[in-house]
Parts: C-alpha cells; structure tokens; sequence
C-alpha cells in the first residue's frame, strides 16, 4: 500500500568515531499525500531494526520540538508517530540514533571492517540506521554532512555533489554532499576511511566536465587503469546507444576487500568488492578483464535503469536489474566479440537458471511473495529477466527499443514505477501489442518449443509448424502460451 505521507527531502548527519558509537541525525521534511481529513488521521510508520549495528533511538522532534516517550509509540522494527499530532501540512521529522558499525557483521547498513566506515543499503539496510521509510517507492533528495578523525579518515564520501568541506578544532573534519536528484533510500551510500584516489575526467555529449575517482587500498593504484577506462567507455557507449547523459558533476567508485556484494550502484558513489575493479596485467586473466567491463558497466548504467527510475516495490526487482543486465551485456557485446558474449551468457543461463526454473525454487522474473528480501536476487530476477527484455527488443527492433526506452525516461524519470510501465512504453512507442508478452513477467518455468517443416514440392512452400509446452512448476500446474518471438532462415545451394 502507497504511504500516506512522502518524504521530500532528508538532511542527514553522521559523527563517525572510533572509540564510541557514531551517532547519525536524520530531518526529514515529508508532506502528506492528501489534502483530505483521512490524511491527517494517519500515523506517520517507519521501519527502523536495532539488531545488526545495536542501534538505539536517543530522541524524537517534530517541528523542532522535542517528543517525550509517550508521545511516539516505539515497537521491534517501528516507530510509529500518531497522526493526530502532524497536522495536515509538511513537517520536520528529526531522529537521533546511536550504533555500533564495528558490530554489525551482516555489513547491512553502516557497517566498519578493515578501518573503513562503509554502507550498504539495499535492499533494507537503511532501517539498520535510523527510522525511515525503508521502501524503494519513497524518494527524496538528500544532504549529507560526515564528521570523522581526520587522521584515520581523511576521505569522507557520499552521494552527490560535494558542497562543503574543512577541519574542525578537534582534529576532526567535515564533508557535506548534497544529491539534487530524487532517490529511494537503499541508493544512499557513505564510506569513510584512508584509500588511495586515482583521478581521470570524461567530457560528456554536451561538454560538461565530469570528474572521475577511483578509491582503492593503499598499493592498488597500478591495478585500476582497465577499470578507469571501462568507465569512460561505459559513459560514452550509453551516450551512443541509448543517449543517457551523466547528471552530476562527480563520479566515485569506491573498491574494498570487504564489501559483500559484488557491487552496488549507489547514485555517483559505486561500491565495490575489488574483485571487480582491479586488474593486473600481469595475473589477470581474460574473463578478470571482461568481469571488470562488464560489472562497471553495469552498476553505471544503473544511473538511468535503476536509480534516475526505480522499482515501485521489490516485486518489480527485475525492472531495473533485468533491464541493466541486459544492457550491460550489450555493452560487453560492442566492445568485445558479440558472439562470444552471447555464447557465455547462454551457458549461464542453461547452467544456472533453467535449472532454477526446473526446481522446487522455480518463480517468475516478477515473483508474488517472498519470505525475506535476500532470497529476491536470483539468476530468474536477472539473467532471465535480461532474456525478457532482449525479447522485447527482438519484437520492436533495435530502432524500436530505444524508441521505446526514450519514451520510458520521458514519462517516468523521478518515479518509482512496475514492469507494467516499462511494457507500456515499448508497446505505446512501437504500436506492438504486448498484452500477452506480460505472462512472462508471471509465469515461472522454461517453455519447451518444437519445431516440425514440411516441404511442399509443387509450390516451392515450406511449412513451419511450431509447438510450445511449459512444464509445470511450484504453484502454477498449467501454463498460458508465451509469446515468443522466433527468427527463421532458409539455407540452400544459393544461399550466400
């Protein structure tokens, strides 16, 4: 269900320390939905968990003012505001929390490890930190202010534009960032530690200077160049083919040993597991320099696929990872061998995801439930959900995709939207009619198609017959026709 109240913006403020718990400020302004009584009645809910960091709420004001204890109630995993108290205008909401990032060993949230503060978000981590709307359809811009020991920390880094810095009297220091572009919570990110920068800049389709900065370990540098150059080359291929510009002034990827993704496309600060960032020419392999394109590419173009439009809810994680995964393999496709790149990604697919579509696991790109968020990041969510979206661009043409993808951003960029959106888009621009294209998003299973010709001599006419089946799979005993698009070729003694 939509939330009764928006959040506009958030101002955030982090004093980072070794020696104690760090303590986070969140202000967020939010604005009711509605201009009725029933909006005034409703409670203001967030989600907040105090297990993985020991989070513990220190206070609660509203508009300024402090609130007793009394006047919020406060439950495992929220805090609940009653609606009686917030009026039917906007209004300031500040949380005061304190957590133990060096104990948070799910790394979900603000977590420390090998002297580094970092953050990872998605898909409910943000709750790990503070009380909020932890749900991907609540977008709002944000500022960010990071106090740490200059010493220990001295890079500071957040989303966005940095707008303000300097030292503080007590060998601290300070950085503020602010993101002018709306985005869901779990594309917030923080790291603060010491890491060597490697600089570079691209000069973007309309001349603007973008600053790029690649952190690593310190000793690292020599292993970034490949990754620094997949990065430009990202910018430029997704200016070419599809003509999405990058929206900031600053561009950071942040690279550590200890991050549990593989990589996380936080709007202008990537983070990263190295694996994917460092490339030496001297032990790295082929598949290392092809990974490290390829998962660059990715989480930058996730810039539009993802971040500039997002998912209305996790059920439609495959919008932007389906729709990104296949346009990072495109991306490999262009700058590597196409077919080479289609025949990896094929056995990926017969190895790992039809036999996920053939198990007690089996669930469709778009599943309908789901016991924990975790369990949503699957070889169906992604690799199928490429397959999809390739289909959708076989149907439509090439010329018709971008169409199709042009009128998508144009509609929806700054939304939170479903794969229905998306669909829509490509079936509006082309005129196509994709109604029956949707069973894909809800029905599980690899569909079986046979193919059976007969040639009819007197009138030089062969005749195709195709047959489709899709086994059964957990939930879903019988299965509606896909729609498949299908290329044919004819080859004979003339043929070229």
């Amino acid at each position: 269900q939509p939330t009764p109240y928006q959040p506009e913006h958030v101002d955030l403020k982090f004093e980072l320390s070794d020696n104690d718990k760090s303590t986070i400020v969140c202000k967020v302004r939010y604005a009711p939905k509605k201009s009725d009584a029933s909006a005034v009645e409703a409670d203001l809910v967030l989600h907040g968990e105090a297990k993985p960091a020991a989070m513990e709420l220190v206070s609660v004001s509203l508009n300024s003012n402090p609130l007793s204890a009394d006047d919020y109630c406060l439950t495992e995993g929220l805090l609940t505001v009653p609606g009686r108290m917030l009026g039917s205008s906007s209004f300031d909401l500040e949380v005061v929390t304190k957590l133990d990032p060096a104990s948070n060993t799910e790394l979900s949230g603000l977590y420390k490890t090998g002297g580094i503060f970092c953050t990872q978000e998605e898909a409910e981590g943000f709750r790990n930190m503070t009380y909020f709307y932890d749900r991907p359809d609540c977008m709002a811009t944000y500022t960010t202010t990071i106090v740490a020991p200059k010493q220990q920390y001295p890079q500071l880094l957040s989303n966005g534009n940095l707008v303000a810095a300097g030292d503080m009297e007590d060998g601290r220091h300070y950085a503020k960032w602010e993101d002018p572009w709306p985005k869901p919570c779990y594309l917030f990110a923080l790291v603060a530690g010491d890491l060597a920068c490697v600089t570079d800049e691209f000069v973007t389709m309309s001349g603007k200077k973008v600053t790029l900065r690649l952190f690593v370990h310190h000793g690292n540098e020599s292993q970034t160049p490949h990754a620094m150059a997949s990065l430009k080359r990202a910018f430029k291929w997704d200016e070419e083919r599809f003509g999405r510009e990058y929206d900031l002034d600053l561009f950071n990827v942040v690279a550590v040993s200890d991050f549990n993704c593989g990589a996380m496309e936080n709007k202008s600060l990537n983070i990263f597991n190295d694996r994917y960032i460092l490339a030496d020419n001297k032990t790295a392999t082929d598949d290392d320099f092809s990974n490290v394109l390829g998962v660059v590419g990715h989480e930058y173009f996730h810039n539009w696929t993802g971040n500039r439009v997002t998912c209305r809810d996790w059920f439609q994680l495959t919008l932007k990872e389906g729709l990104t995964v296949y346009r990072d393999q495109e991306f490999s496709s262009d700058m590597l061998c196409r077919p080479v790149k289609r025949i990896e990604d094929v056995i990926v697919l017969r190895n790992h995801q039809f036999r996920e579509d053939a198990g007690p696991m089996a669930h469709p790109i778009r599943p309908e439930s789901y016991i924990s968020m975790d369990n949503f990041y699957t070889t169906t969510v992604y690799e199928k959900g490429a397959e999809v979206v390739r289909m959708v661009a076989t149907i439509v043409g090439d010329a018709g995709f971008r169409k199709g993808l042009d009128l998508y951003f144009e509609r929806h960029d700054g939304q939170a939207v479903s794969c229905e959106e998306f669909v829509a888009a490509m079936s509006d621009a082309n005129g196509a009619d994709l109604t029956q294209f949707m069973r894909w998003y809800r029905q599980a299973g690899t569909p079986v198609l046979e193919a059976s010709a007969t040639y009819v001599a007197d009138q030089q006419q062969l005749r195709l017959t195709l047959k489709q089946t899709c086994p059964a799979t957990p939930g879903q005993p019988t299965k509606e026709p896909f729609d498949i698009p299908v290329a044919v070729g004819l080859i004979g003694r003339g043929s070229a």
